[in-house]
């Protein structure tokens, strides 16, 4: 295949800048495709969130290595929200790989040159091309020696429905703006309403916290927390690794015990009605919370595998990960403080030179860090360089957290992790204490 063609990577998040820095280390061109308006623009919607991992487990080495050469001063300690992880570090790594980050730019779909996924002939040696389209719907081919997907499941929320599918009537009253699938940044146009939250995750555990502050604040605010199992993963914060998702996960259950949030566990959402009350969100045992004004269904995210479908893949039929991943993340068998650094080795397609990286590889499940998929970039660059020595290597320990839901958000019915569902409602206490808002 001609070496002298890019490799192209779909998508400027932290992996994908990444895999560009350590591209280029290795002299090879790469060609970073974000269909946002700038780099890290997924990043920067959840802004206003702050992260669970430190600055130092939020910068890769390769991308350190090229940064430093322009003067840059990593940060050195703290935690950042999502739109200082930006500004501080994605958007000067986009800057300093110049032209490579193309912005505004949509991969539309990844083939064999000349070959639809069923064709053999020739297509070990036919280079990729990635379609694409700009903001001014302007279409192009790219042809490449290879293409690393990092573009993220932040697309794809999951719906507040139990079974998957958006609940019926989940549609018409997300359009309405009654559902959202963000953590919201403000809170304050909610003061007096009646709020509920799906989801047993940290994003929802991050969007309780918030809410509760108004409750205390407001006269006549409600915040409902609907989960469909038996304890908030959100809860889970003894031992934990990442001190601040245990110190979230503390809040959390603190203002559920003053009694500033209604937790009502074992509910799984089957319907949202509206009506001249507000929203009626209706359960599959026909269990009512009514007089809703306002939902938020913080319940994870999902890959969107379409743009892939004419290169062949191997992906896991539940989780709809990278299928040689499954078996080590799987929430339904693992615990989820077990997940380890995965490299080249798990991450190989029946197609040559393609790869799913970063949150993406992991599908469904809500594991993901930073730090793995930095490990993930490594292994994958080394092998695309020559270097099996390197690309087999594991440069990366991860400690066991002994935490349900990892870093991301998981609401289901996970046996290893969490007890089964079962349907109750605490309200507990009454007596309020600050919350960051």
């Amino acid at each position: 295949m001609n070496e002298d063609l890019p490799i192209v990577v779909i998508g400027a998040g932290p992996q994908g800048l990444a895999a560009a820095a350590h591209l280029l280390e290795r002299g090879i061109e790469p060609l970073v495709l974000e269909k946002g308006r700038a780099a890290g623009a997924a990043v920067s919607e959840w802004g206003h969130v702050r992260l669970f991992s430190e600055w130092p487990e939020l910068i890769d080495q390769a991308a350190r290595r090229l940064l430093e050469q322009s003067g840059w001063a990593a940060p050195r300690a703290g935690f950042p929200t999502g739109a200082e992880w930006v500004k501080e570090y994605l958007a000067p790594l986009a800057s300093a790989l110049g032209a490579r980050v193309r912005s505004g730019v949509a991969a539309t779909g990844v083939a064999k040159a000349g070959r639809d996924r069923v064709v053999d002939s020739g297509r070990a040696a036919a280079p990729f091309e990635v379609h694409t389209v700009d903001a001014s719907g302007v279409e192009q081919r790219i042809v490449a020696r290879a293409v690393l997907d990092a573009s993220g499941t932040w697309a794809q929320p999951n719906p507040a429905g139990a079974a998957g599918l958006p609940a019926l009537g989940e549609k018409a009253a997300a359009g309405a703006g009654l559902v959202e699938y963000r953590i919201p940044s403000s809170v304050s146009h909610l003061a007096g309403k009646h709020v509920v939250v799906v989801g047993s995750g940290h994003s929802a555990a991050h969007a309780v916290i918030r809410l509760a502050g108004l409750v205390e604040r407001e006269a006549g605010t409600r915040v409902t927390w609907l989960i469909r199992r038996g304890a908030p993963s959100g809860f889970s914060s003894v031992d934990d690794q990442l001190p601040a998702r245990g110190a979230l996960g503390g809040r959390a259950q603190q203002v559920v015990e003053d009694g500033r949030v209604e937790l009502v566990t074992g509910f799984r959402t089957a319907e949202i009605q509206q009506n001249a009350k507000g929203l009626t969100v209706v359960g599959e045992d026909d269990a009512r919370i009514e007089g809703v004004d306002q939902m938020f269904a913080l319940t994870g995210f999902r890959p969107d595998l379409s743009i892939l479908s004419e290169v062949r893949t191997a992906t896991d039929a539940t989780l709809e990960a990278v299928a040689g991943l499954a078996a080590q993340i799987d929430p339904n068998v693992h615990s989820c403080g077990t997940v380890r650094a995965s490299g080249v080795r798990e991450l190989t397609q029946p197609e040559p030179g393609l790869f799913i990286l970063g949150a993406k590889s992991y599908g469904r499940a809500p594991t993901f860090l930073a730090l793995t998929g930095y490990e993930q970039v490594r292994s994958v660059v080394a092998e695309l360089a020559g270097d099996h020595e390197a690309a087999a290597r594991n440069d990366l320990v991860l400690p066991e957290s002994g935490v349900c839901g990892g870093s991301g958000d998981l609401d289901g019915d996970v046996a290893s992790c969490c007890a089964p569902p079962r349907k109750q409602s605490l309200q507990l206490g009454l007596r309020p204490v600050p919350v960051e808002a």
